[in-house]
Order: C-alpha cells, then structure tokens, then sequence
C-alpha cells in the first residue's frame, strides 16, 4: 500500500510523492529526487520541521523534545524524517521549491473541447497525456500555443482524472482568449506546470461558506464536486456573484449538486444596475449570521480584486474572524499587445 502526499512549498509550488507503508515522508521524497531539508535524518536537529494538517501519521517516539516540542505538535507541526503516514496527507514544507532542487510539474494535454458558455465566459477541456494531481481549488499554468507565455487558470474538475477542465474569462483581446475563440481546435496540445496554490480544500468539519465572484467559482466547482465524491454532511453555502445577468454560469450545475451532496446551498447574486435578476447588489450584502454560525465556520473566498477586498473590509468592520479564513485574488490579462502575467 501506499499514500499521497502532497508537499506545499512557501513559494505556492506542489509536488506529490507516494510514501510507502511505513517509509518516512523524507525517505519518499528523497526517491523522487526531491530533497527536503535535513541535517541528521534522526529526530535531533529540526531542520526538517514542516507541519501537517491534513491526514493520519505516526511521529513516533524516537525523536528529540528540543528538535519538536509537545506544544508543536500539538499545533499540527511535524518533521518529516520521523512522520510515517498511515493516508494521504498535505505536508507544508517552510522553504522554496527551488531550495529542494525541484520545482513544478510539466505535463502536456491535448484539447478536448472549447465552450463558450457565455459571452463573458469560456469552459475548456483538456485530457492530460499523464497523470496529473493537484488539491481541489489548485491551479495551473497553461501555455498558450504559439508563444513563450502562460496564464494561471484554477481546475474546475475534481483531482483524479486525467479529463480536466477550466472556467476561463472571456477578456476581450486578451492573449488567451483569442486563442480560445479564434483558433483553437480539438486535438490541439497544450502544456500545463504545476500545480500551484494555497486555496485548497480544507478536512471539513464544521459548515462551510464560500464566496465566488465571475470565474472565481472555478476552484469552487472542483471542491463541491470533491465533496460529493467524498461525502460532507456539513452545511455548505456558496454565494456567487457577477456583473451581468449573462455572466452567470453553470448554473445546471450548481443545481445538479444541491441534490447530490446533502446540506449543499446557494444563492446568487448581480450587481450590474440593468440587471433583473431578484438579488440584486454585492455579495456581501447576502451574507447573513446563520451563514457565519458565530465564527465557527470555515470561510473560502475567490473574486476579483474589488470583490475580495470588499468582503474584507466587511468582515472588518463586522469584527468577524471565522475559524479559518482562504482567499485567493484573480485579474484578467491585459489585451495582446500589452500582455503581463495577471
């Protein structure tokens, strides 16, 4: 038998190594050619500390209080030369990828299909060429063919198939975009690194609100589809808003899931003043308490720039700090000619 772990990196890559039955995570990650930091391997220096909130191990008994404190433990920190998992686990390594001589993952794929679902929006389909593993919410790099350049876009299908798929902003003359709409075709091969990112699904255990804004419900349709494959019996509430009543997407899916996975809700909402949607305004302003269970309640948020820095401000000035708090920023590229990485 053996584990997936994933390793975090500070600098947002990860990469996963399969841990045998009773092999170390250091050991692992050492197999795959990804050097971890160590000194002595023996539980006495620390330096290959990190911490584990995710999934079941066993520290054992061998290491050294001054190399990992009974506080520290309990906080979730372990070290990896001692830490034998006994399931899949996430592992936060507190160095760079590079420092470990590794860095992202590179596979190719081929098109599957280009769907433009909106006039602001666009699902794409890719089936990998190999097997590619990320945590609900991560994202990817893809290059756009024909160019040295990449976008970032999160998984919008659920880890463990090689069919993957993509909710991608339609944004007029941007490099992508344009390959997308004009020119891109079935069977066109792609190239994706990674993944990346730190706004990953959580262990579940008390309810669940989330927060999306435009195409930021990507990561949030890899986690709920995640959490139906998994189960969650925990109540689960996303509010999803847009500009423009056109800007709503999928929808049919959303639909889909509060029938497969029990407890799941959602309401959307415009703010767009032509619209004529009922909910009309900010996401915020549909953020009620029975939402925020008085803080005891993991908070996920993913939106643009104005979008998540407006739910901020009203958790500030509301005084509320949830028990956890994930958010992640996302901006649409500049047109071709003046492209940057958003």
């Amino acid at each position: 038998m053996s584990y997936n772990i994933a390793l975090n990196f500070e600098d947002g890559v990860t990469r996963f190594v399969s841990c045998n039955e009773g092999e170390t995570v250091l050991d692992a990650a050492y197999r795959a050619q990804i050097n971890l930091p160590m000194d002595c391997s023996d539980g006495v220096c620390g330096t290959c500390k990190g911490a584990c909130y995710q999934g079941g191990f066993d520290l054992g008994d061998e290491y050294i209080d001054e190399a990992l404190s009974d506080e520290e433990v309990e906080q979730g920190m372990v070290l990896t030369c001692q830490m034998v998992p006994s399931s899949d686990c996430v592992v936060e390594v507190p160095v760079a990828s590079t420092m470990c001589k590794t860095g992202n993952a590179e596979v190719t794929g081929t098109v599957a299909e280009v769907n433009l679902i909106s006039p602001t929006s666009i699902e794409l389909k890719i089936t990998a060429d190999d097997d590619l593993a990320f945590l609900p919410g991560q994202y990817v790099n893809i290059q756009v063919p024909g160019t040295e350049e990449t976008r970032a876009y999160s998984f919008s299908s659920k880890p463990g198939s090689r069919d993957l798929s993509f909710l991608i902003r339609n944004v007029p003359g941007g490099l992508m975009s344009s390959w997308l709409v004009g020119k891109a075709r079935s069977g066109d091969k792609v190239t994706l690194t990674g993944p990346m990112g730190s706004f990953y699904l959580r262990p579940i255990e008390r309810p669940v609100l989330m927060l999306a804004g435009g195409t930021g419900l990507a990561p949030f349709l890899a986690k709920l589809e995640y959490m139906k494959a998994n189960g969650c019996d925990l109540p689960t509430h996303l509010i999803y808003g847009v500009t423009n009543d056109d800007d709503l997407v999928c929808l049919n899916v959303l639909e889909l899931l509060t029938k497969q996975l029990s407890n799941f809700t959602y309401s959307t909402v415009v703010s767009g003043e032509k619209s004529t949607h009922p909910r009309k305004g900010y996401v915020t302003q549909y953020i009620d308490d029975t939402h925020l269970n008085n803080g005891d309640v993991d908070v996920y948020l993913c939106g643009p720039p104005p979008m998540v820095d407006s739910v901020l401000g009203f958790f500030r000035e509301k005084g509320f700090k949830p028990n956890s708090f994930h958010y992640e920023k996302f901006a649409p590229s500049t047109p071709a000619d003046k492209e940057k990485v958003a």
